[in-house]
């Protein structure tokens, strides 16, 4: 039996909205995990300051933005580095508690705790003997 995935990834080569940005801009790799509580979104977005990220959660559509800013004053011998901002977005399939929504940014790695709501959770069911 396929399980439906409660987050819709764009398919490589789908026609994707267009989006009205100057300069460069990447799409960060993304690991998506689920647990009975809450979905977790992981992005690796290097450069980025945790200010510069924008995250947002409307319709169920979340969205991630990280502006990078380049580094200033550098002759550079070899770059193969390519700056540019983060852009990414997905369309979430599961009720989600948007009031509870967090994030937090160490390493370069962004992790965003989408948590269920209530009525999205498993229920167990007690059993009784008769």
């Amino acid at each position: 039996m396929a399980r439906e995935f409660p987050i819709k990834v764009p398919v490589r080569g789908a026609v994707l909205p267009e989006r009205l940005r100057g300069g460069r801009t990447f799409m960060p790799p993304v690991d998506i995990a689920e647990t009975d509580s809450e979905l977790l979104v992981y992005a690796d977005m290097p450069g980025v300051e945790a200010d510069a990220i924008d995250i947002r959660f409307d319709n169920g559509e979340l969205v991630i933005h990280g502006k990078v800013t380049a580094p200033e004053d550098r002759d550079y011998l070899l770059q193969e580095y390519g700056l540019g901002d983060y852009y990414r977005t997905f369309a979430v399939y599961e009720s989600i508690d948007p009031d509870h929504i967090e994030a937090t940014y160490k390493d370069g790695v962004l992790t965003v705790r989408l948590p269920k709501a209530p009525e999205a959770r498993p229920k167990k069911i007690a059993v009784k003997a008769e």
